[in-house]
């Protein structure tokens, strides 16, 4: 049975998975909620594509429309770490400055990791089609919207440069690091 660890009264961890589309944050998020659950930490996942789903798609992808969704996933992520008394990930874009700002101050436990990627290569590859299915439909962040870059991540990983396993493996050193009385060295 899962045990929910917390040091010091301070809360659970929000570990939020930001960048552009295509950076990878869905796939990392994946292998983290498997690694954090092996540790025995049974963490919950938001996605911003799923809270999207979940209210039928009321929001387009305008500026304000992604500022609604990502309140939205700030919410979610503190009641799921305040009430639930859960570990969350979340996988977000997070393209505003001012947003991850707010999550910082309302998550106690905040963390947030930067999947750094550059447009051109994360257009080319368009691994879930964004660009080139949205491309003159909707605002595209990196292209239509500009994604500003992070002044206060806690981690950043150049996901350019780096394998799956060295990007795995650089977020599972900096958690047990972080955390070392709730992260431990597992395999996954």
């Amino acid at each position: 049975m899962p045990v929910h660890l917390r040091d010091s009264g301070q809360g659970f961890m929000v570990i939020w998975l930001m960048g552009i589309s295509g950076s990878g944050k869905s796939t990392i998020g994946a292998w983290l909620q498997k690694y954090l659950d092996r540790c025995g930490l049974d963490p919950a996942m938001l996605d911003g594509d799923t809270v999207r789903a979940f209210f039928n798609n009321d929001l387009g992808y305008s500026k304000d429309d992604r500022i609604a969704n990502i309140k939205r996933i700030i919410f979610g992520a503190h009641l799921l770490s305040t009430v639930c008394k859960k570990n969350v990930i979340v996988c977000n874009i997070a393209p505003f400055e001012q947003l991850r700002l707010f999550a910082r101050e309302k998550l106690p436990e905040y963390v947030e990791i930067y999947l750094k990627k550059d447009v051109g290569k994360s257009m080319t590859s368009d691994v879930k089609n964004v660009y080139k299915n949205s491309a003159g439909k909707t605002e595209i962040v990196g292209v239509d919207i500009v994604f500003e870059e992070p002044r206060h991540s806690d981690l950043v990983v150049d996901v350019d440069t780096m394998t799956k396993e060295q990007t795995r493996e650089t977020i599972a050193q900096f958690l047990i690091k972080r955390f070392p009385e709730r992260v431990r060295e597992i395999d996954v």
